[in-house]
């Protein structure tokens, strides 16, 4: 099977984390027999500094003639001017929007040899193993008006929070359909205490959830989520939220593991077949680690790759339906930990700290 992979590792320490996600691909590739085209272009500040947009139209081409995408980070000190024309940010915005990419899945799953590493008392994440469905299109990030101005009583901003019913049909409906291949229970979580889109929001998820009769519907607010996330994040299976909800309680969801390094996430267009076959071909789904640019840290050689490899293994299971190929990876992260290596960001005293291309070449060496 020959996979045509775009490989955008943008800023920071995007490029150094996807270089050993790439390695890890690489040892499936010899391991199992597939050929893999890898396309690249630059994006986000890298992109600004060279072409002057965050998303130049070669990068975009790329993308649209691959299966997938592989995505580090974007963004720095450097373009961080608040009164800025053109951001790093929004080239993977524009990604998203290009590619229709509305539901961004990302998994929280405890390691047991990482629970040293998690501020909660090592009793409260026992069991934790969720999925945060975030609506990824919509919301107060893509929302018009989007605008700052000057007025004689000062400077003023609005951004805009809009949703249709389409919009929230279709990311509830996905998170009730993941649920159903997972423990059967979602919640949905709005501020329908105080804005009219969560109030929009419950009434659909509502609804659609009579077409869900085996999965058990729970509705919560997005500030008491962020709380039973730290107090009892047990309880969830599936969360199914807007963007910007969903933005938060994934970040906040990350601690529990102890650190973002860890955590992995697929941007989809919708689910694949429920027989788990390869998708329908359609435009490419994108998948990144969680964690930002990082800047303070790259190219120091020290970032934990974990994250950037675990999303290369949701890219083999959701856009090829490689299942074999991404357990494979995800055994070898799991064993790789078991054995005591860690980097900096999640290492105790005991552990044998390994830098960034260290950690990759293990785990590359496990799944080869």
């Amino acid at each position: 099977m020959s996979l045509k992979i775009a490989v955008l590792g943008g800023d920071g320490i995007g490029p150094e984390v996807i270089a050993e996600a790439m390695k890890a691909l690489d040892a499936v590739r010899h391991r199992f027999g597939h050929a893999f085209e890898w396309g690249t272009g630059p994006v986000g500040g890298a992109a600004i500094d060279e072409y002057g947009t965050a998303l130049p139209d070669s990068t975009l081409d790329v993308v649209l003639k691959s299966d997938a995408v592989l995505f580090g980070a974007v963004g720095g000190p450097k373009w961080d001017d608040p009164k800025a024309k053109v951001r790093p940010e929004q080239g993977i915005l524009a990604l998203r929007k290009s590619l229709g990419l509305f539901a961004n899945l990302r998994p929280v799953k405890m390691y047991p040899q990482l629970l040293h590493a998690s501020p909660l008392r090592p009793e409260r994440l026992k069991g934790v193993d969720l999925m945060i469905i975030r609506e990824l299109t919509g919301g107060l990030y893509f929302g018009k008006p989007k605008k700052r101005w000057t007025t004689s009583r000062g400077r003023r901003g609005v951004d805009t929070l809009s949703y249709s019913e389409k919009e929230i049909e279709r990311v509830v409906r996905f998170g009730f359909e993941l649920a159903l291949k997972r423990r059967k229970r979602l919640h949905s979580v709005d501020k329908m205490n105080v804005m009219e889109t969560s109030r929009l929001w419950r009434e659909i998820a509502t609804e659609i959830g009579k077409e869900y009769p085996d999965v058990e519907l729970r509705h919560m607010l997005a500030d008491t989520a962020s709380m039973q996330l730290v107090v009892n994040p047990a309880q969830f299976d599936v969360l199914v939220t807007e963007n910007m909800f969903g933005d938060i309680l994934s970040d906040e969801a990350s601690v529990l593991g102890g650190s973002m390094g860890m955590l992995p996430s697929a941007s989809l267009s919708g689910l694949p077949p429920a027989d788990g076959s390869k998708p329908r071909k359609s435009k490419p789904a994108l998948y990144e680690p969680i964690h930002g640019s990082a800047p303070d840290i790259a190219g120091k050689g020290i970032a934990n790759p974990i994250a950037a490899i675990l999303s290369a293994a949701m890219m083999l299971r959701w856009s090829f339906g490689l299942h074999t190929e991404a357990d494979a990876i995800e055994s070898a992260v799991e064993g790789v930990l078991a054995e005591g290596y860690r980097t900096r960001d999640i290492a105790a005293p005991s552990d044998r700290t390994v830098g960034t291309k260290e950690m990759g070449d293990i785990i590359a060496g496990r799944v080869g």
